[in-house]
């Protein structure tokens, strides 16, 4: 897959297939929309071509605070699902405050016809795009005969009669629910982060842990509790327990922490990146009335750990 910085850079081809939107975490709905555009360019000879904007558009204009709005991937980690669903092209635009006041007329006119030369369009659901959300499938089927292009909308995913979306997802991952946030994305859910030093009390009582350092602010992380994980360091895979809170009995709850218990490894990672992969929710964060209590407590979830992870050694 190519990606282009802007669509400027975009070599014209004769038959090209697009799709446009953030795609913020390529859930299973997004994946139906790629999936049709792959099999349409592959089917005329042309090429898939995904237009997204980064960063979102929220955070832009609210910042990342004020907006309150935490996302399920990085634009590194969008590239990297989209580019295994076989997208020939990655057109990033930069999403600015000049940007946002882009018509829906003139994004269709600029981007898609006159740089990109768009033959089929395709879009999700509901999408809109252009300034305040002007524009829509109703507003391009309403003007197509002006474009040169063919148009197709892809209808709503359901699971369970529940709409699947970023939003859904968003909000399975903070209530804890990482099974069903896995059954939304058709995958587990992901964090990536550099090895930093803590405190080291874990080591003390006989669970050392890697204290990660997330590389992006916005990267939503899920609810406070332990969980079971894969984890990835390089080219080693392992699994261990991990734990996202506040320490309640050590610290007083005063700031967010993220870290991980590897199970059987011993080696010196500081600084190097980890990828931790969600597989189960175990308990929610706790305060404890000694370090004692908490020392009992880890023991029973690593208990909890190694009989769940037998369940994917069947």
């Amino acid at each position: 897959m190519i990606i282009l910085e802007g669509a400027d850079a975009f070599p014209k081809q004769s038959y090209a297939v697009v799709t446009i939107g953030t795609f913020d975490g390529v859930h299973i709905g997004h994946r139906q929309i790629l999936q049709k555009i792959v099999k349409q360019a592959s089917d005329n000879n042309g090429v898939s071509v995904v237009i997204t904007i980064w960063q979102h558009p929220r955070i832009v204009l609210q910042g990342v605070e004020e907006s309150g709005l935490k996302l399920l991937s990085t634009f590194e980690e969008k590239a990297e699902l989209l580019a295994t669903l076989g997208i020939d092209y990655l057109v990033k635009i930069p999403f600015t405050k000049a940007f946002s006041q882009t018509s829906s007329e003139d994004f269709i006119r600029k981007i898609l016809i006159d740089q990109v030369g768009t033959t089929h369009l395709v879009i999700g659901y509901d999408h809109h795009f252009g300034r305040n959300r002007e524009g829509s499938f109703e507003y391009l089927q309403a003007n197509i005969d002006n474009y040169g292009f063919t148009l197709q909308e892809i209808p709503r995913h359901d699971i369970d009669d529940v709409g699947v979306s970023s939003t859904k997802i968003r909000l399975a991952l903070q209530a804890g629910e990482v099974d069903t946030a896995a059954s939304y994305l058709g995958r587990n859910y992901e964090l990536s982060g550099k090895v930093v030093h803590g405190q080291k009390i874990g080591r003390t009582i006989g669970y050392p842990t890697a204290n990660l350092q997330l590389s992006e602010s916005f990267k939503l992380i899920p609810a406070h509790g332990i969980y079971v994980v894969r984890v990835s360091v390089g080219e080693k895979d392992a699994y261990g327990m991990l734990y996202i809170g506040t320490k309640p009995t050590l610290e007083g709850g005063l700031k967010e922490v993220i870290e991980v218990n590897i199970l059987d490894f011993e080696e010196d990672i500081y600084d190097e990146v980890l990828h931790l992969e969600f597989l189960k929710f175990i308990r929610g964060d706790m305060k404890f009335d000694s370090l004692e209590e908490l020392t009992a407590q880890i023991g029973r979830d690593k208990e909890s750990t190694i009989d769940i992870l037998k369940q994917y050694s069947k």
